[in-house]
């Protein structure tokens, strides 16, 4: 889990990097669902291992009150970031020093439709801190509160109904996304919606959950489920890269056709469906509980990385928005947009920078301060005072 979740912030990172050809290499090119699955899906994997065990052991109310401690956290975390991102481009953009020293003329806080939050604050601001601002960019946090806010309801719907009653509920709630019954505002004066909705989100969320609670058991490994997710896979490529779907007129026709069911707002069928097949073929690849990864060579070196990163998933997501940002003005400024070895520099800088906070965070929170230094124990020890052996 913590490998694919890793990889996933890796992922994410290409996609906010601005004008970035990495991302034409990206998994959402070759299929309908992308990094975004698999970070969903893996935090309600996580959430179930975290939370879960509150709710058996301590109860619902406690299970509740858990959940929302954490709320508030990621709350607080998505309006810090906006803050620190919007107000970092604004200073870089106002002060002129960008066109004066690289003459670079291009409107960074344009490109983020962040001049709305300046220009119209008796809106933003109090939209901001409801959540009915949300500006693109931003969006994931505040579908990962509301999903958050669902768990309460799943558990009490499992304890009195049963996995059932669960199952009942996701598909009822992401009925009510893709039909369109319950939507979230994303702009007080507009009709833009949140880009990710919650309702529609929650069903990947919660399989993820229900497979680390028991409530799915595992799928059997056979040939003909192998076959047949690796064929789903590979029948999506033509309806997913642009290299064909825009060059062959019948196949840009059905992907038309068919765009509510791989549609991203409501979170389309499709997704699900592509997801779950490309979880099942790498669960097969990384073997039983992971076997084919935990080496003792170079490659387990780098998964033990890419696993650090996916442990501090919530700290790394919130520094990559940030990083992206900052590392597209800076290759700007080399005048390296577009080209190759800059473009590598970019990206590569960012993974960098990502492990720097995966590995720091972690530091931090094994609360280096409260441990004892090496031989302070044996400096404060006792003397023994008992019988001495007679001469």
């Amino acid at each position: 889990m913590d490998f694919f979740r890793g990889l996933g912030m890796f992922i994410i990172y290409i996609a906010h990097l601005p004008n970035n050809t990495w991302t034409l290499w990206i998994p959402a090119r070759f299929g309908f669902s992308d990094a975004t699955e698999i970070f969903v899906f893996c935090s309600g994997m996580a959430s179930a291992i975290a939370f879960g065990a509150v709710f058996e052991m301590r109860g619902w109310m406690m299970g509740t009150a858990r959940i929302l401690f954490r709320m508030w956290q990621v709350y607080w975390a998505h309006i810090l970031q906006f803050l620190v991102i919007a107000a970092g481009l604004v200073a870089i953009q106002s002060s002129g020093y960008l066109e004066e020293c690289c003459g670079l003329t291009e409107n960074y806080v344009t490109k983020l439709n962040l001049w709305h939050f300046f220009n119209k604050t008796p809106d933003t601001l109090p939209g901001l801190l409801t959540l009915t601002y949300v500006p693109n960019y931003f969006d994931i946090l505040p579908m990962y509160i509301v999903i958050l806010a669902l768990i309460p309801v799943m558990m009490a719907a499992y304890r009195f109904a049963g996995r059932g009653a669960v199952f009942a509920l996701m598909a009822l709630f992401w009925l009510a996304a893709t039909f369109d019954v319950v939507h979230f505002p994303a702009e007080p004066w507009s009709d833009r919606e949140w880009f990710f909705n919650p309702l529609g989100w929650q069903l990947v969320f919660f399989t993820g959950f229900a497979f680390m609670r028991g409530w799915i058991p595992a799928p059997p490994v056979n040939r003909g489920l192998m076959i047949a997710a690796a064929a789903l896979v590979l029948v999506t490529i033509p309806f997913a890269w642009y290299r064909i779907h825009t060059q062959v007129p019948e196949i840009s026709a059905i992907r038309n056709m068919v765009r509510p069911l791989w549609a991203k707002t409501d979170f389309g069928l499709l997704r699900y469906v592509h997801f779950l097949a490309l979880a099942y073929l790498a669960w097969i690849a990384v073997g039983a509980k992971g076997r084919y990864l935990v080496m003792d060579n170079a490659w387990g070196s780098v998964v033990r990385v890419i696993q650090k990163v996916g442990q501090q998933s919530l700290a790394v997501f919130l520094a990559s928005l940030v990083i992206a940002q900052a590392v597209a003005i800076l290759r700007d400024m080399a005048w390296g947009r577009g080209d190759p070895l800059f473009t590598f520099l970019a990206n590569a800088g960012g993974f960098a920078a990502l492990i720097a906070v995966a590995y720091a965070v972690s530091w931090f929170k094994g609360q280096p301060w409260k441990r004892k230094p090496a031989g302070e124990a044996s400096k404060t020890e006792t003397p023994y005072l008992g019988k001495q052996p007679a001469e």
